[in-house]
């Protein structure tokens, strides 16, 4: 029976190119049902206010593909959040640059704590970070009485504006600074895992954990590096999200990494490890941006969005599971039978 011919390209990036046709369809589809989607403002908006969930979904990405799972990134980036604004406060305020290097670091830290207890107690991911999860939000919201802050650094909370459009209606859009961190940490992360030898082995280590360890990569650091560009990422995005709100709400970040795992997913990472691209990771985080954009601009309660998310979630697995080409190939066949 005669294989389903696909192009070469399509195949080899089968869930970027669906992923692509089906944000191209909503995208028409918001645009001929609403007026306000297809605005440069609207558009400018969905890129600023996605830079938090694309920052914390490659550092997702990194992890996914070593063969792990952690949702209490969210959780630890409220956790930076907290302990950066004080530490920041205390020396008299600093800058963007000092910021950035100690949110990294604690992010850093927090992320290593999942991955020693993975590696040396033997525990399974999602068990660690179920437990984490608990245990960083519980001393959060316990040393801080669930107290926000609202006096921040100038630098911290002013608006810095990238690129501005004033449109036909007098009213401004503008790119600001997080897209701009956003774009960097994307950079980051895929040269990580796409143009060095680290990168390769953590392809290697999720694909095939005993089969590395046998070649001679380093289990240990494999963990590390894993959950601690996670927790750096979660760092930088927890700055950003400040940024934003301009304020630090010890709870404002809970509840984000289900959103952020079913965009890492939809994009094509698998959950059993070893598969995965910053491409269908950007594209399955503004594919849930703007499938949630679109709700509110329809006027859609926002609970049907989780049912959403839900959905996506288990499509997504699903077809981890039984990779797209092959269910094509399934198809065409029944169709010659």
């Amino acid at each position: 029976m005669p294989e389903l011919a696909l192009p070469k390209l399509f195949r080899a990036h089968a869930t970027e190119s669906w992923l692509v046709v089906v944000l191209a369809l909503i995208c028409l589809c918001l645009s001929l049902t609403t007026a306000q989607f297809f605005t440069v403002a609207n558009l400018f908006n969905l890129l600023n206010t996605s830079s938090v969930n694309l920052i914390f979904a490659v550092g997702l990405l990194v992890v996914l593909i070593s063969g792990g799972i952690d949702i209490s990134f969210a959780v630890a980036a409220s956790v930076v959040q907290y302990l950066a604004a004080l530490f920041l406060i205390r020396i008299g305020g600093g800058g963007w640059l000092i910021g950035l290097v100690v949110a990294g670091l604690i992010g850093f830290g927090l992320g290593a704590i999942n991955a020693g207890l993975i590696h040396y107690f033997r525990i399974i991911s999602i068990v660690v970070t179920i437990a984490t999860f608990n245990v960083f939000f519980g001393l959060l919201m316990f040393f801080t009485r669930g107290v926000s802050i609202y006096t921040l650094p100038d630098w911290w909370i002013r608006r810095t504006v990238l690129f501005e459009f004033q449109q036909a209606n007098g009213t401004w859009a503008e790119l600001t600074l997080p897209v701009l961190i956003m774009a960097i940490c994307v950079l980051a992360s895929w040269l990580l895992i796409r143009h060095t030898t680290t990168g390769r082995q953590l392809y290697a280590f999720g694909d095939n954990p005993e089969g590395a360890r046998r070649l001679g990569i380093n289990i240990a650091a494999m963990h590390f590096i894993a959950y601690g560009w996670l927790g750096l990422m979660a760092g930088i995005g927890g700055l950003v999200q400040v940024h934003y709100a301009q304020e630090v709400v010890p709870n404002a970040l809970v509840g984000r990494e289900l959103d952020v795992l079913a965009a890492v997913v939809l994009g094509g990472a698998r959950l059993g490890g070893g598969r995965g691209t910053v491409l269908g990771c950007i594209l399955g985080v503004f594919l849930v941006s703007v499938t949630q954009n679109g709700l509110n601009l329809l006027g859609v309660s926002p609970y049907a969005f989780k049912i959403i998310i839900g959905a996506i979630i288990l499509v997504a697995i699903t077809l981890s599971n039984a990779p797209l080409e092959r269910m094509l190939v399934g198809v065409r066949q029944r169709w010659q039978a």
